[in-house]
């Protein structure tokens, strides 16, 4: 029995990055060797255990055959003459297929780390077509390592892939937790575009397709594509390192550009309302979770509003609070605020610098807010108990109010 590292901690640690967590393969050892060590079993689909101490995972040395379409469609082989070249064949690129051993002796037998110098990502084989998550786990890669490229041939793969239908097998919840991972990396600009030159974006997030090529006016959007302003939104959302549902709903803000009427075009007037459903629809079928949605879909809506806001009457923003529902949820409509600032400031060309712009809109409804729930709502409702029909007016005349004075400051 001897054991390996393997995959991405030998990735990163060759490209000095930090290892979070170490992956382990053992070949030459049966279950009940790894029981009898200790171990403790954790695997469903083939044997994977628990180090007794560690607790980092251990994998059995195992081959895989391809039964039926989408992820799931695999047989898989474990036994102790199973050798470590055969594990590694099974793995999608080339920079994961290289395991180190415990005096530190790389096994590197698909030139991996000539790609990683060259800064390429390379499929392992041709069995890297069997498996349509590798797709998305390679466009992930590409947010992550932005400075690599797709071999050509592995490019080709992926179309072949997307062209056949391996990519409409994918279940949800693996679409999402791919996506959403991709988002949280340093360039997720990068994800989308590798989905986009495979054609698999069109597949998973058509909506999201359809925005390339549509024109915005140059004066507001020097980069004009509508496209090209969601890639340098969602990488301004990156480069502060705002949290997944702020970065989706960056993302999302414009998605009914997509739906408006060509003969009107750069203009998209009502484009807020299209996107609201058609979010609704994408999140439905992707399982998108809640908190993402509803702050996608709200930031969709109000964008156009929060964009007016130093124009708006005290009435208008009370309004807007209340349909955002504001009171309750104040930290929520903060974070709808950060994904319009991305979306000011993801737009380039014309050699400006949106990226510094001012966003004066944030601190003026944050302070509208801060006034508006200042208000005694219990003590409004008090006054008026002889007349409970008329409490929830009166409570909004006294927001009104209060903004009414915050904006006379």
């Amino acid at each position: 029995m001897k054991t390996y590292v393997v995959g991405g901690a030998v990735r990163d640690e060759l490209l000095g990055l930090p290892v979070k967590d170490h992956d382990w393969v053992v070949v030459g050892a049966t279950p009940e060797q790894m029981l009898g060590a200790g171990f403790r079993p954790v695997g469903k689909d083939f044997p994977v255990f628990l180090h007794p101490t560690t607790q980092e995972e251990y994998a059995l040395a195992r081959t895989e055959r391809k039964t039926a379409r989408g992820y799931h469609g695999f047989v898989f082989h474990t036994a102790p003459d199973v050798t470590l070249e055969q594990d590694l064949v099974r793995r999608d690129l080339t920079i994961n297929a290289i395991a180190r051993d415990d005096d530190g002796v790389l096994t590197d037998p698909f030139g991996g780390r000539a790609d990683i110098e060259a800064k390429v990502f390379r499929h392992v084989s041709n069995a890297f077509v069997e498996d349509p998550v590798r797709i998305l786990r390679l466009a992930r890669f590409a947010a992550r390592f932005a400075d690599f490229s797709v071999a050509p041939e592995t490019l080709s793969l992926m179309r072949q892939m997307v062209e056949q239908g391996e990519v409409d097998a994918l279940v949800a919840e693996r679409v999402w937790q791919e996506v959403a991972r991709g988002l949280m990396e340093e360039a997720p600009s990068r994800m989308l575009a590798v989905l986009r030159d495979c054609g698999a974006l069109a597949r998973i997030m058509p909506e999201l397709d359809k925005l390339w090529g549509v024109p915005q006016p140059p004066l507001h959007h020097p980069e004009v594509d509508t496209g090209v302003h969601m890639m340098l939104v969602i990488d301004y959302a990156a480069s502060r390192c705002f949290d997944l549902p702020v970065r989706f709903a960056a993302l999302m803000h414009d998605l009914g550009k997509g739906a408006t009427p060509p003969q009107h075009w750069p203009r998209h007037h009502g484009h807020e309302g299209l996107g609201v459903t058609l979010i609704g629809d994408l999140c439905t079928r992707l399982k998108v979770p809640n908190d993402c949605r509803d702050l996608a879909v709200m930031t969709a809506r109000e964008h156009g509003n929060v964009s007016r806001a130093e124009v708006l009457r005290a009435t208008t923003i009370v309004t807007l609070f209340e349909r955002c529902d504001a009171w309750r949820k104040p930290a929520r409509f903060a974070q709808m605020l950060l994904a319009c600032e991305c979306d000011v400031r993801g737009r380039g060309g014309g050699g400006d610098d949106f990226s510094t712009r001012p966003f004066p809109q944030a601190p003026h409804l944050l302070g509208a807010l801060a006034c508006a729930r200042s208000v005694d709502a219990g003590a409004v409702a008090q006054r008026h108990a002889d007349q409970p029909e008329r409490i929830k007016d009166a409570v909004h005349a006294a927001r009104v109010g209060a903004v009414k004075a915050f904006l006379r400051e």
